[in-house]
């Protein structure tokens, strides 16, 4: 099996790490385009793949086609690929916003599609992934799908009308927990502490509590009540954030996700 990637931007390296590391397929069976020269001599050069400035020649080549490019760029290579796809290749799109049915309708035949949402922590193994299908993959094309994506993370098939708000609530959150994270060290900072300390202190605490959260699987309420002590210092921090509205400017952050996804 050829796995070929059409973009070779941050989350395509990361899938690429991923193949690699948990041996879906070797440096040999990967193939990957890019619009420079620049680009595509840095990733040969950190993955060993084979690399080429055609898109057509890795949708020629590729088994499994992952097209892994901007939503607005998108058009254009779906019109470069066409005539080079037939039935028993495999496209994976991780472009926000763009449908399987969106996707099929460039093509004059029937073509398998897989749509998959992950997020920028795939770029360390711990993205998570919304994934989907048309009517044309089967169960074992799904399953290949599948352990390409959880090769750099987690993924859970979903209905394709979900996959939209999963890239809001998951594609875009790392954003925000960065600033987050960003927030919590100036005060930090402010208090006393250096600024590396600050982040690293910071950032185990949120992936700490991630991680506790998902391996107790506890309500997230309840693992907030832990926190909080009776008259103690969090329950008064938890009562500014009550009071300036943390809780409703992240549902409108959300909602400003929808509604840009809805226009793409």
């Amino acid at each position: 099996m050829v796995i070929g990637f059409i973009g070779l931007g941050n989350m395509a390296k990361a899938m690429i790490g991923g193949i690699l590391k948990n041996g879906i397929v070797g440096s040999a069976d990967v193939i990957g385009s890019a619009a420079t020269q620049e680009t595509i001599d840095k990733v040969r050069e950190q993955y060993e793949i084979e690399v080429t400035l055609s898109n057509k020649e890795v949708a020629r080549k590729a088994d499994v086609i992952i097209l892994a490019v901007k939503p607005i760029v998108l058009p254009v290579v779906l019109e470069e690929i066409m005539d080079e796809t037939d039935e028993s290749k495999l496209i994976i799109s991780i472009a926000a916003g763009k449908t399987t049915k969106w996707i099929s309708q460039y093509f004059n035949k029937p073509v398998k599609i897989v749509r998959c949402m992950p997020n920028t922590p795939a770029l360390v193994q711990e993205g998570a992934s919304a994934v989907c299908r048309n009517e044309n993959v089967s169960d074992e094309d799904l399953e290949i799908a599948l352990s390409i994506v959880r090769s750099f993370g987690m993924a859970e098939v979903v209905n394709e009308n979900l996959v939209d708000v999963i890239g809001a609530v998951s594609g875009a959150s790392p954003a925000y927990v960065f600033m987050f994270i960003e927030a919590l060290a100036d005060a930090g900072v402010k208090w006393g502490l250096s600024r590396k300390q600050a982040y690293r202190f910071c950032a185990q605490a949120v992936m700490g509590s991630a991680k506790l959260m998902l391996e107790s699987g506890r309500h997230p309420a309840e693992l907030k009540d832990m926190v909080c002590s009776p008259g103690g210092t969090t329950i008064e921090g938890l009562e500014v954030l009550e009071r300036t509205g943390m809780r409703g400017d992240i549902m409108e952050a959300i909602d400003a996700c929808m509604n840009k996804t809805k226009q793409m």
